[in-house]
């Protein structure tokens, strides 16, 4: 997976359309070291921007029409600024941004734009999220726009929300716009206040395994987690009506609703309530350099998803604990929106190779699959190139 320079860029637009573009777009696809479905609750995340980008380059039109060619998928779409509609491709997270600057009150011009980048599909890495900052930042500057990075992070979760259909918290575009190398940020969903954590990895390395097993997000059961939790506040706040969101509740306020919410919605909110506490602690350890305590905060996660949120898939849960018989390995858990995706796995110096090799033979002896490998590092957020 290699870094696309502008003269990669420059030659592909060229190709597509004739021509140079006015201006190209990196924008980075992200890891969540911890905080798994805790930002729709408006809780807390601990979100790195990653080397592995979506590029666009983007040139402006003189007439209303909108051309569109993503590289990687050898297709194209087309559509008028006069009638942005979804389409139910991935076309979506350009043209919602495009109608959110409408809705904004700019008048979009039609654009020429190619897309490629090498964050993979469907690995919880929010390739979707990079495409949708990467049009958001270039059309602020192709249109003068005078939006700011927070202002384009909400333009293009309002996208997602409108035309992909995903009622997703404010995460990943924020991660893919604010990243800085080196650190992870620690987001207060409800606030959006923000600080910078190291993240300088001393002695160990960020791996992933892509269990190829293909999640779709906006097929139903996100949502339901999503009503769940809403389920499980409205419950609590005919006892206890200062509560907002789940970041407000304590474990003792939940313990005295155990039996009188469903079932579910209890394992749900008790998921929430203990994951927000565990992001708080892991900032504590990325401070002192305890990178043991964080693996053990890690492993407890992925049990949470897996058993009380329930957003696991047998793939997930064999990556994770065929990672984790090796000694070398101090954490690993499911990432995204669960079932499939990734695992992450903080793996110790000199050991890469051996666990890459270990997990991908039982994997593929076990599931009959093969595991696509991701070693990433921590990189700079949404720019020109």
């Amino acid at each position: 997976m290699h870094t696309l320079s502008r003269s990669d860029l420059t030659r592909l637009f060229a190709s597509a359309f004739e021509g140079t573009p006015d201006l190209i777009v990196r924008s980075p696809g992200r890891i969540n070291l911890i905080g798994e479905h805790t930002d729709y609750n408006n809780g807390f995340v601990l979100p790195a921007a990653i080397s592995q980008a979506v590029y666009v380059a983007i040139r402006r039109r003189e007439d209303d029409r909108i051309h569109l060619y993503a590289a990687d998928y050898n297709e194209r779409v087309s559509a008028n600024t006069a009638a942005l509609t979804p389409t139910g491709t991935w076309a979506d997270y350009v043209l919602g941004v495009a109608d959110q600057f409408q809705k904004a009150g700019h008048a979009v011009p039609g654009f020429d734009l190619v897309m490629t980048g090498n964050i993979p599909a469907g690995a919880g890495l929010s390739s979707s999220a990079a495409i949708e900052c990467a049009v958001a930042f270039g059309l602020n500057e192709l249109l003068g726009g005078g939006f700011d990075r927070l202002q384009l992070v909400k333009m293009a979760q309002a996208a997602e929300h409108a035309f992909a259909g995903v009622r997703c918290g404010i995460m990943d575009m924020f991660a893919s716009m604010f990243g800085k190398k080196d650190h992870a940020m620690l987001l207060d969903c409800r606030s959006l206040e923000y600080r910078y954590v190291p993240l300088t990895m001393e002695g160990h390395h960020l791996v992933l395994f892509n269990s190829n097993v293909k999640h779709s997000l906006a097929s139903s059961e996100y949502n339901v987690r999503r009503q769940e939790c809403e389920e499980g506040v409205s419950l609590m706040q005919t006892e206890y009506p200062a509560i907002r969101d789940m970041r407000d509740v304590t474990l003792e306020m939940l313990a005295a609703f155990k039996g009188r919410m469903p079932v579910n919605v209890f394992k749900r909110c008790s998921y929430v309530v203990n994951e927000n506490a565990r992001l708080l602690a892991a900032c504590d350890d990325l401070q002192s350099g305890d990178l043991a305590a964080l693996g053990i905060k890690l492993n407890a996660t992925h049990a949470g998803l897996s058993q009380a949120y329930e957003v696991s898939c047998p793939e997930l849960d064999f990556l994770a604990d065929a990672a984790l018989a090796h000694p070398a390995v101090a954490g690993a858990r499911m990432v995204g929106g669960g079932f499939g995706g990734c695992t992450i796995n903080l793996v110790r110096d000199g050991f890469v190779d051996e666990v890459i090799g270990t997990v991908s033979d039982a994997y593929l002896q076990k599931m009959d699959k093969i595991t696509e490998v991701y070693q990433v590092v921590t990189a700079d957020g949404t720019s020109l190139l």
